[in-house]
């Protein structure tokens, strides 16, 4: 399980073993710099377009995604992500904890990923948002509902 921390900015607070051994990064590197610096350029911003909604209305998430290591390899990861709370109800932060996604479910989102980097490419991220927007009406789910179902 690949663990890390944010504040509401992003940026790294803590970063368990594992996840350092798989980015190829030690604490010291990756402690204060934005959660992105592994995001790879094969994710469609409609993901995080969906992880930011759900996030800051408190509300936890789950999503598929490709992160870069030091070295410039990949890897995929089934993500929990949620808020963090303090005494008063406030959001302080992010907690995201990562999985290896099952085979099957990779394949899907191969798949769909694909399709909405090409809707990205033409028409940016409104139109990819049209496409996620109409296969959510068209499965008569949430996102996450839909990520889950995979």
């Amino acid at each position: 399980m690949l663990v890390t921390k944010t504040d509401l900015k992003g940026r790294i607070t803590y970063a368990n073993r594992e996840f350092l051994d798989i980015v190829g990064l030690s604490e010291a590197q990756m402690i204060g710099q934005p959660h992105n610096l592994i995001r790879h350029p094969d994710m469609p911003k409609v993901v995080f377009y969906y992880l930011w909604e759900f996030l800051q209305k408190g509300v936890e998430i789950n999503a598929y995604v490709k992160n870069l290591c030091a070295n410039g390899a990949y890897y995929w990861v089934m993500a929990n992500v949620t808020p963090s709370f303090d005494l008063k109800g406030s959001i302080i932060g992010y907690h995201s904890a990562r999985r290896n996604p099952e085979a099957k479910a990779l394949e899907k989102v191969k798949e769909l990923y694909t399709k909405l980097l090409e809707a990205e490419k033409s028409g940016g991220l409104a139109q990819s948002r049209q496409l996620m927007q109409k296969l959510l009406e068209e499965k008569g789910m949430h996102y996450d509902e839909f990520i889950l179902s995979l």
